[in-house]
C-alpha cells in the first residue's frame, strides 16, 4: 500500500494514475489541509509508476516531490522506499567545517564512467590527499543525459544517469566509511527551463519578481507557505534520508523574500533542529554575491544563521594577482596586491566602497565574524566553466603561479575548497555543457553562449558548443595524467600544503586578526603570516629578495631546513612556506 499526496491548492479535481488507470483523489478536507490531495492505493508500492492529472487533464504529470524518475524528468514518477537501504555509517561524525578541506566534484566528469558508483573508487585518492568534505554539484534530476545540474526540475529525485537514488546513498555511505563528509549543492532559486511541471499544481513561481532565469521562486506571495515547505522539506530530506552532512545553497542573492522570517532563517533553524535531534553536525553554505555578513551571522545576533558562504572577493583578488592580464567583466574591480592583502585580512574587498563594475557602493565590513565562515578558492565550477574555453589557472597563469595561489588558499584564513583535478593541474578543461532534447532550446543555449563571449572578442567557432556531447566528454578528468612529472609534482605540492594545514593548529584559526599581510606592489611580492607559518609569493615579473625575520626552516618546497637571515630570494612566480622561531 502507498499513500499518494500532492499539493494543488487551486485545483477542482486531481486524479492519480496508478497501474495505467486514473483514480480520483480525496480533496483537501478544510483549511488545515492547505490544498493537499491524497489517496491510499492498496496495489501500489516500491517500483510502482504513477503521476497526477489536474483538473481536466487526461495526461498524468510527474510528482513535484518524486523521489525517483527512472524514465527521465518527463516520464512518470516511481514509488521509492527511503527505508530500504541498509546504512553502515551509524558511528560517522563529520569533521567541523572550520578544520575542513572541501573538494568540489561534478559526478558526470569526475570519472570516465560518469556515475556515483564509479566515483566511489576514487574516494581513497581524496583521503590520501587530505580532503575532509566532498561537495557534489547538483544531482537533482534534469532533462537530458549531461549537464552541470543547475537546471534541475525534479528536485527530490537523483539524476538517473548518475545511478539514481540508490547510487547516491551508496556513495555517501562509502564516503562516511572512509571518514569523508559529503555536502550537496542544491538550487532553490529557480527551476530549469525544460521539464518543470510544478506550475501545473501550484504557484511555485511568481511574476511579482524576476531573476535571470525568469519568475522568482514564490517565497512571499499567495501560497508561499507550502512553497517554502517544498524547499525546506527537500533540504531536510537530503540530510535525513540521504545522510548528507550539509548543503551548498546556489546563488542565494537571487532569492526575493521580504517576509518577517526570511526563507534562509527558517531553513537554518530547521536544519539546526534536525542536527540536534539526530546528534549530527550539519552545515549550510551559501553562495552569495551580496557581500552582506548578515547571511552568515547567527540568528540570535539578527542574521540569517547560515554557517558559511563562498568568498568571491578573495577568488577575484587572488586570480587577478596571479593572472594580471585578466581585466574584463567583474575582474575590472580587482588587480594588484593591495586588494589581495585586504581580502586576506578583511575578507571582503568591497565592504562598503565604490565598485566600478557595478557603478555603485557594494557590501559592508564583516566585523568580528570568524573568517571560517567564508570559503576560499582559486578554482571552482563557475570560475572555470564560465570562461569561453573552460581553462584552468595552471594553463592561464602557469604552473608556478598556480602553486603560489594554492599556497595562499590552503594555508590562508578561509576554509579552503578545491575543484576536481586542480590538485594535479589537470589539462582537461571544465566547459559549460547542457544536453537539450528540444532543438529550439538547444539553439537558444548555443547562440546565447556565443553572444555572451562575442563581447570578449571570441569568434563563434572558438566557443565550444554546450549542446555537443563532445564538449561534455572533453571535460572528463584524465586520471592517467597523474603518472606524468608535472602533474605528479603539483599533486605532491597540494598534499604537502594540506598536510601542513592539518598539522599546525594556528592554520586552523579563523578568528579576526589571525592573518597579517606584507607586500610590495611595485616589486610584486607578498608575504602572508599565520601563527608560526608564513607564505611568501613573488607575483612579479622578475626575481626578488623579500625581507624576512629569521626563520627556523623553509618548510616548502623541499623542506631543506635552509634559514634565510634577512632576505628570501624568489624567482618570478615562485613561492615558499616558512616556519618562524
Amino acid at each position: 500500500m502507498h499513500r499518494f499526496k500532492v499539493w494543488a491548492p487551486r485545483a477542482s479535481r486531481v486524479r492519480v494514475q496508478v497501474n495505467k488507470g486514473l483514480r480520483e483523489m480525496n480533496p483537501p478536507a478544510g483549511v488545515d489541509d492547505h490544498g493537499w490531495w491524497h489517496l491510499e492505493a492498496e496495489d501500489a508500492g516500491p517500483g510502482t509508476r504513477y503521476g497526477f492529472a489536474v483538473d481536466d487533464d487526461d495526461q498524468a504529470w510527474p510528482d513535484p516531490r518524486s523521489l525517483w524518475q527512472p524514465d527521465g524528468v518527463h516520464g512518470l514518477s516511481c514509488v521509492y522506499d527511503q527505508r530500504a537501504f541498509q546504512w553502515t555509517d551509524k558511528s560517522f561524525q563529520a569533521r567541523p567545517l572550520s578544520s575542513g578541506v572541501i573538494y568540489e566534484l561534478h559526478p558526470g566528469t569526475f570519472t570516465q564512467e560518469g556515475t556515483l558508483y564509479a566515483a566511489i573508487a576514487r574516494l581513497d585518492f581524496l583521503v590520501e590527499l587530505g580532503i575532509t568534505h566532498v561537495e557534489l554539484l547538483p544531482v537533482a534530476a534534469f532533462p537530458g543525459h549531461f549537464g552541470w545540474g543547475y537546471d534541475g526540475v525534479a528536485l527530490y529525485a537523483v539524476h538517473e544517469p548518475y545511478g539514481g537514488p540508490d547510487a547516491l546513498k551508496r556513495f555517501v555511505d562509502a564516503a562516511h566509511g572512509k571518514g569523508l563528509a559529503v555536502l550537496l549543492d542544491v538550487v532553490y532559486n529557480h527551476f530549469g527551463p525544460v521539464g518543470n511541471y510544478t506550475g501545473k499544481y501550484g504557484p511555485y513561481l511568481t511574476e511579482t519578481h524576476h531573476t535571470p532565469w525568469g519568475g522568482a521562486v514564490n517565497f512571499e506571495d499567495w501560497g508561499s507557505d507550502q512553497v517554502r515547505r517544498f524547499f525546506i522539506d527537500n533540504a531536510l530530506m537530503w540530510m535525513r534520508d540521504f545522510h548528507m552532512d550539509g548543503l551548498r545553497l546556489d546563488a542565494v542573492h537571487a532569492f526575493v523574500d521580504r517576509s518577517a522570517i526570511h526563507f534562509l532563517e527558517q531553513l537554518s533553524a530547521e536544519v539546526e533542529h534536525l542536527g540536534a535531534s539526530t546528534g549530527r553536525q550539519l552545515v549550510l553554505i551559501a553562495e552569495s554575491d551580496l557581500n552582506d555578513p548578515r547571511v552568515v551571522t547567527p540568528r540570535e545576533a539578527g542574521g540569517l544563521g547560515i554557517d558559511a558562504q563562498w568568498s568571491d572577493d578573495f577568488h577575484h583578488a587572488l586570480f587577478t594577482a596571479v593572472a594580471p592580464q585578466e581585466t574584463k567583466g567583474y575582474y575590472e574591480d580587482f588587480g594588484g596586491l593591495a586588494k589581495l592583502a585586504k581580502s586576506l585580512e578583511k575578507t571582503f574587498v568591497y565592504d562598503g566602497v565604490y565598485s566600478k563594475h557595478r557603478n555603485r557602493t557594494h557590501g559592508r565590513p564583516v566585523g568580528a565574524l570568524d573568517q571560517h565562515r567564508f570559503l576560499g578558492y582559486i578554482q571552482n565550477h563557475d570560475q572555470i566553466g564560465n570562461r569561453a574555453q573552460g581553462d584552468r589557472v595552471s594553463s592561464i597563469a602557469g604552473l608556478e603561479r598556480a602553486k603560489a595561489a594554492a599556497a595562499l588558499v590552503l594555508l590562508g584564513p578561509f576554509v579552503p575548497m578545491l575543484f576536481q583535478g586542480e590538485e594535479w593541474a589537470a589539462s582537461t578543461p571544465f566547459l559549460y555543457f547542457a544536453e537539450h532534447e528540444d532543438p529550439a532550446m538547444a539553439k537558444a543555449v548555443r547562440n546565447g553562449r556565443r553572444r555572451e563571449f562575442a563581447g570578449f572578442g571570441w569568434k563563434p567557432k572558438d566557443v565550444p558548443d554546450p549542446v555537443d556531447r563532445a564538449t561534455f566528454e572533453r571535460s572528463r578528468l584524465q586520471w592517467d595524467e597523474l603518472e606524468k612529472p608535472d602533474h605528479a609534482a603539483m599533486l605532491d605540492w597540494y598534499r604537502s600544503l594540506i598536510a601542513l594545514r592539518h598539522a599546525v593548529p594556528e592554520l586552523q584559526d579563523g578568528a579576526p586578526g589571525n592573518c597579517r599581510v606584507e607586500f610590495d606592489e611595485q616589486k610584486g611580492w607578498l608575504v602572508m603570516h599565520r601563527g608560526p607559518i608564513s607564505v611568501a609569493v613573488n607575483l612579479g615579473k622578475e626575481s626578488v629578495q623579500i625581507p624576512v625575520q629569521p626563520f627556523t626552516e623553509v618548510v616548502l618546497p623541499g623542506g631543506n631546513g635552509a634559514a634565510p637571515e634577512r632576505t628570501l630570494t624568489l624567482e618570478a612566480g615562485g613561492s615558499a612556506v616558512l616556519r618562524r622561531h
